[in-house]
């Protein structure tokens, strides 16, 4: 009783080793069809929501990379910055005169030399704040600094030109030596 009824038909001559081989494959096919069918309405709903979850991911992906690029284009700019500052960088002396400037809502103080006191007040000097320190830069630095980021400029006065109007009443007279301060 052990036999199998394909055995036992082949024991009766009524079935070949070919045909037997045959009839296991069409056994096969039917089993990985039957177990391939499923609910048509189930399988619709859950492509649909393979589908939306599908597009849910890939709007987040999206939004992470779109996050990504700006920090890390934010962290170019900044080092950037740092570069321009760093080769174009006047170097500040040990000076005596306080230069009083705002940044933001406070107050903030610079010791310079006369020179570089002169240089910011006409316009030629700047102040721009690179990793919490106050730097002075030249002006024409100053615009490249702007353009990438305009909060790091704190102080940039325009240069301004002497006034010689041609009809002043007054250009032909000399200012006495004790009216100087």
């Amino acid at each position: 009783m052990g036999n199998s009824l394909l055995e036992q038909l082949k024991k009766a001559g009524l079935v070949d080793d070919q045909t037997a081989k045959q009839a296991q494959q069409e056994k096969r096919k039917q089993a990985k069809t039957q177990k391939g069918k499923k609910v048509p309405g189930a399988d619709a709903a859950r492509q649909q929501l393979q589908q939306q979850a599908h597009a849910e991911k890939a709007a987040r992906d999206r939004e992470l990379e779109r996050q990504r690029a700006l920090v890390a284009e934010k962290k170019a700019v900044a080092a950037q910055i740092r570069q321009l500052v760093a080769a174009h960088r006047v170097a500040v002396p040990d000076g005596e005169i306080p230069f009083n400037f705002t940044d933001g809502t406070k107050v903030r103080r610079l010791f310079v030399t006369e020179a570089l006191r002169n240089d910011l007040s006409r316009g030629r000097l700047a102040i721009v704040r690179v990793d919490q320190r106050y730097e002075l830069v030249a002006a024409a630095v100053v615009e490249k600094i702007a353009q990438r980021d305009p909060g790091c400029v704190v102080l940039c006065n325009t240069a301004q030109q002497p006034t010689n109007e041609p009809d002043d009443p007054y250009a032909a007279f000399q200012v006495p030596d004790d009216l100087m301060w």
